[in-house]
């Protein structure tokens, strides 16, 4: 596993120093990044309420 992490930290550090080259080639990726974790977020929310919503339906006695 050691060496896969290497192999990963290696294109990481290339990466970044693409980037630091190249200060406006980064703005895709950050926009890539926020509208990732905006999805991801409102995915947690929806699953939130959705489990609520089961737990107050399952609740109901008729």
């Amino acid at each position: 596993m050691h060496p896969y992490l290497e192999a990963l930290w290696t294109a990481l550090k290339a990466r970044w120093e693409v980037l630091r080259r190249e200060p406006e080639a980064g703005y895709s990726t950050e926009t890539v990044l926020v509208t990732a974790l905006l999805v991801v977020a409102a995915l947690a929310v929806i699953a939130i309420v959705i489990a609520k919503v089961t737990a107050k339906a399952n609740g109901i006695n008729l």
